[in-house]
């Protein structure tokens, strides 16, 4: 059993996150679902798809949901799948998150979550040098 990955965000933002991701892994070591959230979309609809999705990826060892922007249509979707068992859910997804659950496919899913959320905090950094 592996964790099953939903990406629910605006547009294509996280179908193109998991290309990146797997173009420089090579591979997705885990079942993964991006889907798109558009301003012509209904969410009642988007609800309805996320579960069928999260119910595709679960094989028992649950679902991670990454989402871009708390609070937004794509995270209000998301979080409606807390109600599952076995489901959770990160807002605020990024490349170096993405590339950390991948490479860390084999955790169970609090591991794999917290796994994901280092990645995303320690990805983000400040690069001095350059002109004042």
């Amino acid at each position: 059993m592996t964790v099953g990955l939903l990406l629910i965000t605006h547009n294509r933002i996280g179908a193109e996150l998991l290309e990146t991701a797997t173009r420089m892994l090579g591979r997705c070591p885990l079942s993964a679902i991006a889907l798109p959230v558009t301003v012509q979309d209904d969410p009642d609809q988007l609800r309805a798809e996320a579960v069928r999705c999260a119910e595709r990826l679960d094989d028992g060892g649950g679902v991670l949901v990454l989402t871009d922007l708390f609070g937004s249509t794509p995270a209000n979707i998301a979080n409606a799948l807390k109600a599952r068992q076995q489901v959770r859910v990160l807002a605020g997804v990024n490349l170096p998150m993405l590339v950390r659950v991948l490479n860390y496919a084999d955790l169970e899913l609090p591991d794999l979550a917290d796994k994901a959320l280092s990645g995303g905090h320690d990805g983000v950094m400040n690069c001095p040098g350059g002109a004042p």
